[in-house]
Order: structure tokens, then sequence, then C-alpha cells
């Protein structure tokens, strides 16, 4: 790697860390810095998913108790998260580069939106507090899918997992986002296991982006109290539009 390389991973680890400890959303701007380090869509894509993986389980161990209790019904949970992230990492390393180079801009472009709108998910699931709870099973299949794409590529799954989440437990918000970190946990940590297994983590490129996302997760925790999550969520949203068309030019003309 050149030292510009070595920069421009460390600093996408930072902003990625601090992002995620104020808004969320990190991959969108992570993810494009591993393509601009040169590694190729898969490798990057497994990756970063390594790289960032602390920001969610550091999430997780800072309301722990939220999550509480672990009975049959959370276990059956983790263990669909589980089972779609091996399904969801597997289905992309079978893939050929080619047929995920070719969804890449729209995987960026749809977490964007979902990111985007993640506010009306939150406002949604508030207004539904009371509301008849749905099958189980129809719950569990959606969790599963979900889980499959959070294996697959990752950007935007806290918002799809919030939002599945709101329709089984819609009578505690804060419950839904402690679950929803244990849960994108699960995906992450069994899709990273697959990669790493399988050879698909590119080190030193990932170990670079690694170290500014912790760093930048512990500056994360100082900043929440300072700058203005609106400030983030901007900037996390206008990333995501312009590496959507950047991408779209690339691999679409």
């Amino acid at each position: 790697m050149t030292p510009d390389i070595i920069l421009l991973l460390f600093a996408a680890g930072i902003a990625g860390g601090v992002i995620n400890a104020l808004a969320g959303g990190a991959t969108l701007l992570t993810f494009p810095a591993m393509l601009a380090a040169g590694l190729p869509p898969v490798t990057a894509n497994a990756s970063n998913a390594v790289a960032i993986v602390p920001g969610h389980l550091l999430a997780v161990l800072a309301d722990r108790r939220k999550v509480l209790p672990l009975d049959a019904k959370l276990w059956l949970s983790v263990l669909v998260c589980l089972a779609g992230g091996v399904i969801g990492a597997l289905l992309l390393l079978a893939l050929p580069e080619r047929l995920f180079v070719l969804p890449v801009p729209a995987l960026i472009g749809i977490a964007t939106l979902l990111f985007l709108f993640s506010p009306r998910v939150a406002a949604w699931a508030e207004a539904r507090r009371g509301d008849a709870e749905p099958s189980r099973g129809l719950g569990l299949s959606v969790l599963g899918l979900s889980a499959i794409y959070g294996g697959f590529f990752g950007a935007g799954l806290g918002v799809i997992l919030t939002a599945v989440l709101s329709i089984a437990d819609p009578n505690d918000i804060r419950r839904v986002k402690a679950l929803k970190n244990l849960l994108a946990t699960a995906v992450s940590m069994a899709a990273i296991l697959i990669f790493i297994t399988q050879g698909a983590v590119h080190w030193p490129e990932t170990l670079v982006m690694l170290t500014g996302a912790l760093a930048g997760g512990y500056l994360g925790g100082y900043l929440v109290r300072v700058l203005p999550a609106v400030i983030v969520r901007w900037f996390v949203i206008l990333t995501g539009a312009v590496m959507t068309v950047v991408y779209a030019v690339k691999y679409w003309s």
C-alpha cells in the first residue's frame, strides 16, 4: 500500500467510527474507500465488513441490559440471523465478480435511501405501539431475509432490522434499537467468519481501516455530546448519493 492509500483507509475508518457512533451508515463511506484502495468489489465488501464490525458490538455492550431477558424467543432470532449471515456471505462468495459489480451502484443507492428515510421508520415504529403482533413465523421469515441481505452486503441493515423488529415488538423503541444492534452483530459475526475462513479478506487494508474505526468510535463517543447528529446524517446521505452516481457511471456506462 502507498502512503496515500493508508491515509485514505485510516481516515475512512475514523470517519466511519464517528458516523456509526453518531448516526449509523458507515458502510456508505467505508465500502467505497475499500474500492478506491484498489480492492475488487467482493474482497472490498468482505474486508469492509471485518473492519467496521466492532461498531455494532460496542453498541450492544453499551446497552446490553435492555436486550435482556435472553429467552427462547430471542435466541431463536439470534440463530436465524446467524444462519442468514452465513447464507448471505456464501451467496456473495459464490457469485462471479462481474455479477456482484452490476448491482453495486443499486445497493449503495438503496442503502442511502434507507438511511435517508430511517427517521420515518422510527416514527412509524412509535405510531405502531399497541398494534396487534403478527405471526411469529412471518416475523422470523422476514428477519431471515434481512439477515441474508446483511451477510451479502450489509449497508442499511440497521434500518431494515429496526423496521422488522418494530413490527414484532412495537411497544419499546429502546429495546428495538438494542435488539437491532445485537442481531446486526450476529449477522456481521457470522458473515465475517465465512469471509475469513474462505480467505476473502485482504488484511493489510482491513487492519488499517479497523484501527481507524476503533479510534473513530472512541472519538464519536465524545462528539455525540457536542456535534448535532443531523450534520453527520446529511454528510452520510450526500456521500451515498455521490458514490451511487460515481459507481453507476463506472459499472453501468
